[in-house]
């Protein structure tokens, strides 16, 4: 992992990181999305956040390699200490620990935030993000039978919770 740096993203990386989502929306099983993305959609949601959200990349040899964001759960005033987070990575770097160094900055910066609940919504078939996510102390509360409808097929997904000291 020497040379991968975590930093806040910029317009710059926009197009990497919809480069990045199409591969997951092209293999299948990652997102619920089934078009691609553009540079400029995402350019739109960076636009769009507030001063608690955030995209990150993580970057290898001056390319960007994975990101993740952290967004508001809701704009309810009850909900103003829970986020959710997702993250990805080019697949040719999934498995080398690059995932584990982002998830951990993004952990830091929720924490920054002032977030103390954070919440991970995954394809339950996605057995490996699962047991990433346990690593870092989520935990499984409830699955959503059913509630994706995705080439063909029904969905589910299962919610995770991440609970921080206060």
């Amino acid at each position: 992992m020497v040379g991968l740096v975590v930093r806040e993203a910029d317009e710059a990386d926009y197009g990497a990181i919809a480069a990045i989502y199409n591969e997951a929306i092209t293999q299948g099983g990652i997102t619920m999305d089934g078009f691609p993305v553009t540079e400029e959609k995402i350019c739109a949601i960076a636009r769009g956040m507030t001063e608690r959200e955030s995209y990150l990349v993580a970057e290898l040899a001056g390319r960007v390699i994975g990101w993740g964001v952290i967004k508001r759960y809701s704009d309810r005033l009850g909900y103003q200490f829970c986020c959710e987070t997702s993250i990805y990575l080019t697949q040719d770097e999934v498995g080398k620990g690059y995932g584990k160094r982002l998830q951990k900055a993004i952990m830091e910066k929720v924490t920054q935030f002032g977030y103390r609940h954070i919440v991970a919504k995954i394809l339950a078939a996605n057995n490996n993000s699962v047991r990433f996510h346990e690593g870092f102390g989520f935990e499984t509360v409830g699955v959503q039978k059913k509630i994706g409808f995705l080439n063909d097929r029904w969905l589910d997904v299962v919610i995770m919770q991440c609970l921080l000291p206060y």
